[in-house]
């Protein structure tokens, strides 16, 4: 059994992808191009935004944000304590600092009670300014943008939405990667639309930064990319993912009906022995993952040697949370209680997830996990 079944996604659809990356690979087109540029309308016309950028990678398009914004040295930027790495590791980039907020138990997505207590503490202690919020779409499911919204404009925030999970997700018929002030997404190839290898972009209503983004993702050009204003990066998606992207997008909605299927079976079955996925009233996920909770992290090891005794992959996201990472021992001294996170992260567990799973395959799964 496959984790994230990708094989079975290329087999299905073997002709159109072949095609497409056949027809690319004879036009000699590898950088940039007609793909990339149809894509990115496409992209921005399936989210409902004025722009989208490509870029290399979803972690390129964060940073991309936040260097398009000038946030830099003694700036604070609030980021969900239970995300993954790059989330958050985009700040020091620019020299600034992320500060670390708990998240909702039922969402795993940062929560607004505890974002606005964390930006009323750093503007007390005054050491820092209060500049952005990256909220993320975790597991798929849109973050609690109404209320988020209310705070960064209470407090003259900006917001990030780090929609790399998220991408298919919607509140209302709003779609993720709209809900920031700029929005980002990846299309690493576990992601709900995932390329053949590395990708990200950017997406904004805003002309002014969109051209900063399209300037820094190329070495800062100016009128062409031999014209350097600023100190930028190559941050570039290669056109055959981008020829790929635009197949897979065709049968994207599709992917999302069935995975919502496949979540309501095992929802169906395992609600009431383990803690399920909650999705709030009006929003409708992704699916990134399935991603379960147990009792207590003995439990969970008990769970996952089951899974793995009858050759089912399992996967633990994540399992320290980032105020307790290494990396920013030295770097983030806010020291803001998450109790929440690091709770969460000793018994979640995320399932086999994909459109291709039968109802037999989650009955498997349910069955050897409640064993």
């Amino acid at each position: 059994m496959e984790f994230k079944d990708l094989k079975t996604q290329y087999i299905r659809h073997r002709e159109e992808i072949d095609r497409a990356v056949r027809q690319n690979m004879e036009a000699g087109q590898f950088i940039g191009g007609e793909p990339v540029s149809r894509l990115e309308k496409s992209l921005a016309d399936y989210v409902g935004v004025k722009h989208c950028i490509s870029c290399a990678n979803g972690t390129d398009a964060l940073l991309l944000a936040l260097m398009a914004w000038g946030v830099g040295e003694g700036d604070a930027v609030f980021v969900p304590d239970f995300t993954f790495f790059s989330t958050a590791e985009v700040v020091p980039w620019v020299n600034a600092v992320p500060v670390f907020v708990d998240i909702d138990a039922d969402t795993f997505n940062m929560s607004p009670q505890a974002l606005e207590k964390a930006v009323e503490r750093v503007k007390e202690e005054g050491r820092l300014t209060p500049r952005a919020v990256i909220a993320v779409d975790l597991f798929g499911q849109p973050a609690e943008y109404d209320r988020i919204r209310q705070i960064t404009a209470q407090y003259d925030l900006l917001l990030l939405e780090d929609g790399a999970q998220g991408f298919g997700g919607r509140i209302g018929e709003k779609r993720a990667c709209s809900f920031g002030d700029i929005s980002t997404t990846s299309f690493f190839p576990v992601k709900p639309l995932g390329c053949y290898g590395d990708g990200g972009a950017v997406f904004t209503d805003n002309d002014e930064w969109a051209a900063l983004v399209r300037s820094y993702k190329v070495h800062g050009k100016g009128c062409d990319k031999y014209d350097n204003v600023r100190i930028g990066m190559n941050s570039r998606l290669d056109t055959i993912q981008a020829a790929v992207l635009l197949e897979k997008l065709r049968f994207f909605d599709g992917e999302l009906e069935e995975m919502n299927r496949v979540a309501a079976v095992y929802t169906e079955l395992l609600q009431g022995k383990v803690k399920t996925p909650v999705i709030l009233q009006g929003y409708y996920s992704g699916w990134a993952q399935y991603t379960v909770q147990f009792a207590d992290e003995r439990q969970r090891r008990e769970a996952v040697q089951k899974l793995e005794t009858a050759g089912i992959p399992s996967a633990v996201y994540y399992a320290k949370p980032m105020h307790m990472q290494a990396a920013f021992a030295d770097i983030s001294k806010e020291g803001i209680p998450c109790p929440v996170t690091e709770q969460i992260c000793g018994v979640c567990l995320s399932l086999p997830m994909h459109p291709y799973l039968r109802k037999e395959e989650v009955e498997t799964v349910c069955s050897a996990l409640l064993s």
